[in-house]
């Protein structure tokens, strides 16, 4: 058995902010984890932490940032060694063909008026995460289209187990001296590296 990991943050960006005047939830960023350590974590968020609009596909240094202050929850999922593989295959897959792949602005605003607008490789972070986990066969929402999943239905499903909530630079008291030198000079965008999955 294999574990993925669902991270869910508030930033405190001015974005995420006017977000959270909306929804009232206190995390409204969600990313998707291979690893217990949160060296790789995937999600379609900013890839420039001064431009929430040039966003798309990206690997995720949750360690610097925007992220140094986030606030956030950590749930785990247990899953086969197969829904694992197909967990990678698809991040491998998205990665491989980022060009084809959209953040998808427009259905982030339909979700606040309840209606459907699913673009071909466009996501937002919380349709991606729950898209990768239902392709895999954990159920996130089955009363919600994929594309109107949000960051607090997540949080609600009984697939998920919560692990840690609160600040996320405290889940990191004992650093791996491993990974230390691969954060020398911390990115907020890190390049997807296919040989970790």
């Amino acid at each position: 058995m294999r574990k993925v990991y669902v991270l869910l943050t508030d930033t405190g960006t001015v974005l995420t902010k006017i977000i959270k005047l909306y929804t009232k939830k206190q995390h409204n960023h969600a990313s998707i984890a291979l690893d217990d350590e949160l060296w790789d974590v995937y999600s379609f968020g900013r890839k420039r932490p001064s431009n929430p609009f040039l966003a798309g596909f990206v690997r995720e240094n949750i360690r610097g940032g925007i992220f140094r202050k986030a606030d956030c929850a950590i749930y785990c999922c247990t899953i086969s060694e197969e829904q694992y593989e197909t967990v990678c295959r698809k991040i491998r897959e998205i990665e491989a063909n980022k060009s084809d792949y959209r953040y998808n602005l427009l259905g982030l605003f339909a979700v606040m008026f309840n209606m459907e607008f699913d673009r071909k490789n466009a996501f937002f972070c919380s349709h991606f995460v729950a898209a990768l986990l239902e392709e895999c066969g954990v159920e996130i929402n089955k009363r919600k289209p994929l594309s109107l999943v949000t960051p607090d239905d997540i949080k609600k499903s009984t697939s998920l187990e919560l692990v840690y909530e609160g600040k996320l630079s405290s889940y990191f008291l004992e650093p791996n001296p491993e990974h230390i030198k691969d954060m020398s000079h911390p990115k907020y965008y890190r390049e997807f590296n296919t040989e970790v999955i």
